[in-house]
């Protein structure tokens, strides 16, 4: 007869439920954004490695090209390794590799679904404009301030990666948006001026380098000059109307 153990059988220990912050209730912070998105992305195929998700979630995307920008806006495209945007992001690096493969084509997912886009917009909405001078200048400053206020990365970036030298999306956009845009503004100017529309004293294809100069510089170097002033209460719609004031007396011809 088999001999039967004296020793009491052992309860299963008992199951640590998670606190609020999830594993183990360590913290109750939220994830951030694009790293919830990636949970959720990555929780569908768990045998994958990590960072690599098993399919790619459409609410990661924009979110880690937001963070691309931001970083690309606030040191520069050439000064931002891939891991101070997966920081940003709350993602880890692999999970950009998955993404956009490497730096440079990330750039490119960057300059294709959110720089050129920008610039396509504010190109629009000069082809709608009316004939006369003032409307064309309107509809580029009013342009402006719509895509600053839907991409608050645009001066910034503009004035650092396309206008200063050695910008590294000079040379990317130099056959794409950026000519169509000035070429645009400045023949429908030239035109408006032959009519006798425009202040003769005026060359229009310096009028549109005014232009940006106007608007883009001033937004990219907001920090510095509401710290002058002391006056945070100064924005983007200030910014507008001050322009199209400044320039309204200036566009008319000599007689008017």
């Amino acid at each position: 007869m088999p001999r039967q153990s004296s020793r009491p059988e052992r309860s299963p220990a008992p199951v640590k439920s998670a606190g609020k912050g999830g594993r183990s209730g360590r913290t109750g912070k939220k994830p951030a954004p694009a790293a919830a998105a990636a949970a959720q992305a990555a929780s569908t195929h768990r045998g994958r490695a990590r960072g690599r998700p098993g399919t790619a979630s459409p609410e990661l995307r924009p979110l880690l090209l937001e963070a691309a920008l931001a970083c690309y806006a606030a040191r520069g495209i050439a000064a931002t390794p891939l891991r101070d945007i997966a920081a940003r992001a709350g993602v880890t690096p692999a999970l950009l590799h998955y993404y956009f493969g490497d730096k440079n084509q990330l750039l490119q997912a960057v300059i294709d679904e959110c720089v050129v886009p920008a610039v396509i917009g504010l190109r629009d909405a000069v082809e709608r404009a009316g004939d006369s001078a003032a409307e064309l200048v309107t509809a580029f400053v009013d342009g402006v301030a719509a895509a600053v206020a839907r991409h608050p990365w645009l001066p910034a970036l503009w004035v650092r990666e396309v206008v200063s030298e050695g910008g590294v999306l000079r040379a990317r956009l130099a056959d794409r948006v950026t000519p169509a845009l000035g070429t645009i503004l400045a023949g429908r100017l030239g035109r408006a001026q032959a009519r006798g529309g425009l202040n003769p004293d005026l060359d229009p294809r310096l009028l549109v380098a005014s232009l940006i100069g106007l608007t883009m510089y001033p937004l990219a170097g907001a920090p510095v000059w509401r710290q002058v002033f002391g006056d945070a209460g100064l924005g983007a719609e200030d910014l507008r109307r001050h322009t199209l004031a400044l320039l309204d007396r200036g566009l008319e011809p000599r007689d008017a």
